[in-house]
């Protein structure tokens, strides 16, 4: 499990998102790659995160895949079984095969109820594959940092060209000194005569609402980058302790409990109590390794230490 760092980023126009980033973007890459962090290229494949990413979105279209061709087997004996009766037959009352044939008409509906719950399964594997990946940049990814510093760059990039074409329009008068203006900052045409033309509100260029919001997520960005680089710098700790070891695992971003054997009802109650879950393939209680996790572990720590 891994949680999304929390960035919505405010939408921009393709000519922001897809202009050629600051100089300092490749340096940030470049000191990146230098200090270890993991740095991922279309020649060296998917790092361990990525690789992992894709087996589970793969793991889920297997599924999806494979509901679905069910749901379609079951409907299938459905239009097959409902072909045993006449069309318009209706069922004759009190006759010696009434009760039978209630029952294979129920049989009938139940097994197309069948089918659609399992049509329903099939487009909910479906959905989580393509939700895999899609929540942001996870802390877990060991280029995070590398992602982030990019993602940073491109919308600081974003917050300069955004002021360049305010401060354009408001230095000339005419829609086409300003639409020139635009053209020769790097704007298309189109979007350059769309931005010198009033909008509903009566507004011209980009309004501070976008700016503002743009300016929040550097924001955001800005404290992730900042978290995520404390919390790599720092040392791992392991504590034992009767009947169990606490670690904090910067190699698995992982706040963990590793118990000598299956802790009792109360321990499990107090570690579900902060957000610790079982992970069978680690074979400890985890949690990721954040601040809200570390804090959580200490708090687990000092209950599971009165306790004893």
């Amino acid at each position: 499990m891994h949680a999304p760092i929390d960035h919505h980023t405010h939408p921009l126009p393709a000519e922001l998102a897809s202009a050629k980033l600051p100089t300092h973007a490749l340096e940030q890459k470049t000191q990146a790659a230098e200090t270890g962090e993991s740095v991922v290229s279309p020649q060296s494949g998917l790092n361990a995160y990525d690789a992992r990413m894709q087996a589970k979105r793969e793991r889920y279209k297997e599924l999806a895949a494979k509901t679905q061709a069910q749901s379609q087997a079951v409907h299938d004996r459905a239009c097959t079984m409902s072909q045993a009766i006449p069309l318009g037959q209706p069922i004759l009352v009190g006759h010696h095969s009434e009760g039978r044939d209630r029952n294979f008409r129920e049989r009938i509906h139940t097994t197309y109820g069948k089918a659609f719950a399992l049509q329903d399964k099939a487009e909910h594997y479906a959905q989580k594959a393509a939700s895999v990946g899609a929540g942001g940049i996870s802390g877990d990814d060991p280029a995070a940092l590398v992602k982030l510093r990019a993602e940073m760059a491109g919308l600081e990039h974003s917050q300069n060209m955004m002021k360049a074409a305010n401060k354009a329009i408001r230095t000339h008068n005419t829609a086409q000194a300003r639409t020139d203006a635009l053209v020769d900052l790097g704007f298309e045409p189109v979007m350059a005569a769309q931005l010198v033309t009033k909008d509903f509100a009566g507004r011209i260029g980009f309004p501070s609402y976008q700016l503002s919001n743009n300016n929040a997520n550097m924001a955001r960005i800005r404290a992730r980058i900042a978290e995520l680089e404390r919390l790599r710098s720092r040392a791992d700790v392991e504590q034992a302790c009767e009947g169990f070891t606490y670690a904090e695992d910067t190699a698995e971003n992982r706040v963990m409990f590793v118990f000598d054997g299956r802790p009792d009802d109360a321990t499990r109650a107090i570690l579900k109590a902060h957000a610790f879950k079982w992970s069978p393939t680690r074979g400890a209680w985890i949690r990721q390794l954040t601040n809200a996790g570390i804090w959580n572990g200490h708090e687990v720590l000092k209950l599971l230490t009165q306790k004893k």
